[in-house]
Parts: structure tokens; sequence; C-alpha cells
């Protein structure tokens, strides 16, 4: 513990330090500080569930330098490097069979940051997906620790503030849709599609009834602020992920009694009017234009146009520059470029013509080359197989509790795999942990021991 106590003696004297300067205010956050990085150190997992619970949070600290998150992700880079160093680690935790396309995906986007279109913007791009992969690694060496409960209610319980500041709140809104404090209202929608899954899983596992009645209002919350986001893409991957969801409890449909379906058909009764007069008239306008576009009529949907333009660019761009494309974060300068950019300005500023793909993949494939996509995309495949893997090792164990838990996030992780078609985010935090999260959970579970066979 010999480095530990030098970081002790030196923050010690930062404190003397800052006593003796000008700034003598500053001392007591020193000594914050300084307890803050001793429980880290002892307990790194709350840094990354701190991290989760911050996440909706974020707006607050958009313009900050040195945001709460930051400060949990620098600690925790800095203790996990120390305890690395002394070999309070150990370093297999770093194995996962995600780096075989991560490492491949990695070396092309650097090539294709060489030969980028625009520099300045490429390591804009490499910047931002950097704080990524900060995270991805972060979650390899101490996801073992992670308690799941916990992680589910901070993400349940932090997206549920939010949804409330959003839903009652105009300042938390954009044009009237739901934005939190993210600015972005998909964006948003996102991370209640992550959440609601979590949230479910609360309600079932709930000891007691005011327990199931506390995380069954936060769940109400969220639908209630997935609606008020009138994010149509929201709509859909959040009723893709339910449907699976309840295929996985198929099997307690044999335990329903009669009064089981009274009970339901009543709260159908209530809920369903209830939510139809809730729902905002402009979102049910912009989930009829869903149905225009499958019977294939034209629609007058400025959103729905704008997102065709932008497969239709970057189309064009994979037709150009197949195998390492334009240069990472490049899309918005080829699009600015085009006609459509001024027919679907919003503001008509200079600055809107500069839009994303509003894709991940179709960004990925555009901007990196087919190569890297097709990594890109294996690689978040590999992780949803390895949640589907993990849960099926619980339930050869008979383990069916973690089952069960393994199936909540492997509706979650779904959401955020299909939210990236309708949102540009490759360097999203919630995407990256549980990618690293995926690998830890399907080792832990191959690792249990398998029950013994009765005689």
């Amino acid at each position: 513990m010999i480095f530990p106590l030098s970081i002790v003696s030196l923050l010690g004297l930062v404190c003397l330090a800052l006593l003796a300067s000008p700034f003598p205010y500053l001392a007591p956050g020193a000594v914050l500080g300084l307890v803050g990085v001793a429980l880290l150190y002892r307990k790194p997992t709350w840094g990354l569930l701190g991290i989760a619970a911050i996440l909706p949070f974020e707006g607050l600290f958009k313009d900050n330098a040195f945001s709460g998150s930051k400060f949990l992700g620098a600690s925790l880079v800095l203790i996990l490097m120390l305890q690395l160093a002394i070999r309070q680690l150990p370093s297999e935790r770093l194995h996962s069979n995600i780096w075989r396309f991560l490492i491949g995906f990695m070396a092309l986007y650097l090539l294709s940051l060489i030969n980028t279109d625009n520099m300045g913007m490429s390591l804009g791009h490499l910047r931002e997906l950097s704080v990524g992969l900060i995270l991805f690694v972060i979650t390899l060496l101490i996801g073992r620790e992670l308690n799941l409960d916990i992680f589910a209610r901070l993400v349940a319980l932090s997206v549920s503030v939010t949804c409330v500041m959003a839903i009652f709140s105009a300042k938390y809104q954009d044009a009237g849709r739901a934005s939190g404090l993210l600015k972005d209202p998909n964006n948003f929608a996102l991370m209640i599609a992550f959440a609601v899954p979590m949230a479910l899983l609360l309600v079932i596992r709930s000891p007691n009834l005011w327990h199931r009645l506390f995380w069954g209002g936060c769940t109400l919350l969220l639908l209630g602020g997935m609606t008020k986001t009138e994010s149509r893409s929201g709509l859909v991957v959040l009723f893709l992920s339910l449907m699976i969801g309840a295929w996985h409890y198929r099997a307690h449909l044999g335990r329903l009694r009669p009064r089981h379906l009274g009970f339901a058909m009543l709260g159908l009764a209530i809920l369903v009017p209830v939510g139809l007069y809730s729902m905002p008239a402009g979102y049910v306008e912009r989930i009829q234009s869903l149905s225009i576009l499958s019977s294939g009529a034209k629609s007058q949907d400025p959103s729905l146009g704008r997102r065709a333009s932008y497969i239709v660019v970057g189309g064009g761009m994979i037709a150009e520059n197949p195998l390492l494309g334009t240069g990472p974060g490049t899309f918005p300068l080829h699009y600015a470029t085009t006609g459509y950019a001024k027919a679907f300005s919003i503001t008509g500023k200079t600055e809107d013509l500069y839009r994303r793909a509003h894709n991940t993949y179709l960004e990925i494939f555009s901007e990196l080359g087919v190569p890297a996509g097709l990594m890109f995309v294996g690689m978040l495949g590999l992780g949803f197989y390895n949640l589907m893997r993990a849960r099926r090792a619980w339930m050869l164990r008979r383990n069916w509790q973690e089952a069960d838990v393994l199936t909540h996030l492997s509706m979650s992780f779904l959401a955020l795999m299909l939210f990236l078609m309708f949102l540009s985010a490759p360097n999203h935090k919630y995407l990256w942990i549980m990618l690293a999260l995926t690998s830890v959970l399907r080792t832990k579970a191959e690792e249990a021991p398998l029950p013994e066979a009765r005689a």
C-alpha cells in the first residue's frame, strides 16, 4: 500500500498549499476529493455506478470543463492503472472475445483517420469515441464486482427523474417534445428504452407490495416520458424489446387464474383510455405517418424526408469510398454540400446544414468504410450472443434469478442496438459499458459450477 500512501501525502501537501494560497476556500474541495479517491480505491465499482447514474443528467454539466462523470472517469483510470501496476487487479480480466472485432475496428478507424477529408472533424470524433473505449476497459476490469441490482435501480431511477422534469417543465422540452437534460428527444428516448426493461425487472423482483408500487410508478413515468418525446423509433424499439421479454416469461402463463385475467382486463380498461387521452396529438400524427409509408403513399413529414436524404447521401459516400470511407465524423461535411441540406434545413442557419446521419450504422459504413462497418456490427452481434450464452449457462445451472436478470439486460442491450438505426451515437456510454459487461457476464456464468447430478 506504499503507492496509495504516497497519493495521500501528495494530496495532503496540496491541501496545505491551498490553505497558504490566495484561494484557501478550495482546500475543503481537495479534502473531499481525497475522501472520494480513497472510497473509489476500495470500491471502484461505485465509480462505474456513479457514471451510470449521472449520465441522464450530463446536460447540466455540458458547458463545464470538469463535470462529475469526468472526475469519476479520470479517478477510475488512475486508480485502476495503479492497481494493475501493483498487481492488485489481475490483468487476465482484460481478456474478452470482443477484442477480436474491436482491434480490427480501431485499426481500420485509424487508417480512415489518416485518409480523412477533414482532420479537425475526425480528431473531434476520435476524442468522443475514446471516452467509450475507456469505459469499455474500465468495465472489463471491475465488471465482475458490479452489483447488477443496484445498476438497474440507479439507471431506472435517474432516467425516471429526468422524465418527471421533462413531462412537467417546458424548460426540458424541445418544441414541445421531451428532451430531458440532453437537448435531443431521440437521445432521451434511447435512454428511456434502455431503462424500461430494468424498471420491469425491479417490479418483478420486488420483495413486497410497496417496492412493487414504487418501481411500477417509475415504469409508468418512463412510458409517459417516451410518449412525451414523440419518438416513433423509440416506440418501435420499446415494443420489440417488450415482446422479447414477454416471450421469456411465457412459461408463467400457466399460473394465471380467471381472477388474474379479470384484474388484467380492468387494468387495461383503465390504462388504455388514459394513455390515449394523454398522448399528444402530434405524436398520433407522427405514428400515422408510418402507416402511410407502409401503404406506399407519399408522406409530407419533413423528418422522414430528412432521414431518406441521409440514406441517399450515405449510400453515395459508400459507393465512392467503400474501403476506408471519407474519415471519422465527416458525414455532416458531405451532407452540407448537397441540396438536401438546404431543402431540409430547420432554422436556415449555416450550422444547421451540417447534420449527422441519425443512423450509427449508416454513419460508420459511410465514414469508415464497409470493412470497419462490418467489424462494428460483428462486435455488437457478439455482445448480444454473449448475453444469450450467459442466460443459457444460468438456466443450465438452474439459477432462474440470474437468467431473468440476463433476459432484461438483453432487452436493454437490444434496445441500444436497434436505436442505433435511428440515432448517431457510436460513443454512447451505456453502449460501451454494456458491450464490456456482456463479455464479463458470460465468463462469470460459464465459470459457475454446474449443479451435481442426483443419484
